[in-house]
């Protein structure tokens, strides 16, 4: 048998450039998840290569109490990818694209910083996926999250407060914006 060689050329996107943000943003929107929720591990994109890299192992015994990511070609105001906290029954592994239904906003401002979190739950999960809005959402949950970023980095000595919880309605319009903000920074 004659083996042929096979030249194959493959091109890797960058996950916040290459992958969208979804069809049906902002209700529904393309979540890239950096850190299962569980982890002590802060991973995060690498704005340059593309790749996961460790930031920092959580410097306190706090573990991420939902899966954590970023939504694709959008901009924060911090910056960054605009991140999205996505509730799922199950533990999401890094880099797993999620299609996730935006339920609400979290007003996080980190060391002086507007560093919004779109709450949001997995379409694909029957667990959770009935949710539509944060108010369906236990009061604890609010506490939990409130708590776990407000600590999490006082053993660093960094300031973390987190203003309001915020509607569906109004985590839309935060999506709109990062996404236009995107456009504007990087182009269509």
């Amino acid at each position: 048998m004659d083996m042929a060689i096979i030249n194959k050329t493959t091109t890797v996107l960058h996950p916040w450039h290459g992958a969208h943000f979804g069809e049906n943003a902002p209700a529904v929107v393309t979540a890239l998840i950096e850190i299962p929720q569980g982890s002590r591990t802060k991973y995060e994109i690498d704005k340059e290569t593309g790749l996961l890299k460790l930031d920092r192992v959580i410097y306190s015994s706090f573990h991420y109490p939902v899966n954590y990511g970023f939504i694709p070609q959008t901009l924060g105001l911090d910056g960054d990818p605009l991140d999205i906290l996505v509730l799922c029954s199950q533990t999401i592994q890094p880099l797993c694209l999620v299609e996730a239904k935006v339920i609400g906003n979290m007003q996080m401002i980190d060391n002086g910083e507007e560093d919004d979190k779109i709450i949001a739950v997995a379409a694909n999960d029957p667990s959770v996926n009935h949710i539509s809005s944060i108010d369906e959402l236990p009061r604890h949950f609010f506490n939990e999250l409130k708590h776990y970023f407000e600590e999490y980095k006082v053993l660093e000595e960094k300031e973390v407060r987190i203003d309001n919880f915020l509607s569906r309605e109004e985590a839309y319009g935060i999506v709109n914006d990062a996404i236009n903000l995107y456009k504007e920074k990087y182009g269509e």
